[in-house]
């Protein structure tokens, strides 16, 4: 499928979660089992020679990212919000648009010097994705490379990730928020 295709597999939900906002909702995409193949085809494209794990943002970054990580053969991270891991975790605060986050992971996931991919299903401000890097990093991981189906440019997360110093890839792109 084209890229074009995928994007018109995603539904836009008007005034969701509050008026104004156009929420992009993938679940029209992964219920679609060509398309969100093909999307997956696409995202492991973009997966740079020598990654060795995929880390993914909950929730819908472990859709995406274990598909990826299966498709590849590779490991899958999970990058779980606070309180979800059984184990001895590392986490990091970080703020969202109007409230305060927390993520966490597994560190004996990750090992010194391995390159992790992070991947979510969207990138809006790039709160998550970037308290997601820098979680990673702090473990020992390289990660400067993430992937998104879907980028809201007029929000900056991709640009903010690029200052961070992780390249930001997407599938496609919806104008708004």
């Amino acid at each position: 499928m084209t890229l074009d295709q995928i994007k018109a597999l995603i539904r836009t939900v008007p005034d969701f979660p509050a008026p104004g906002i156009q929420f992009r909702d993938i679940t029209t995409l992964i219920a679609d089992g060509r398309g969100l193949a093909s999307a997956i085809d696409h995202l492991a494209e973009r997966v740079p020679q020598g990654t060795s794990a995929i880390a993914g943002i909950e929730a819908r970054g472990f859709i995406f990212g274990t598909a990826l990580a299966t498709k590849l053969g590779l490991g899958f991270v999970p990058v779980r919000k606070a309180g979800k891991l059984p184990v001895e975790t590392i986490g990091l605060d970080y703020t969202l648009e109007y409230a305060d986050a927390r993520i966490e992971i597994d560190p004996s996931l990750v090992s010194e010097g391995e390159r992790i991919v992070l991947v979510d299903d969207l990138i809006a401000t790039g709160g998550t994705a970037t308290a997601a890097a820098q979680l990673l990093r702090q473990a020992g991981a390289h990660c400067d490379t993430a992937l998104f189906v879907i980028d809201l440019p007029e929000l900056g997360g991709a640009d903010r990730l690029r200052a961070e110093g992780v390249e930001s890839h997407s599938l496609i792109e919806f104008a708004g928020h």
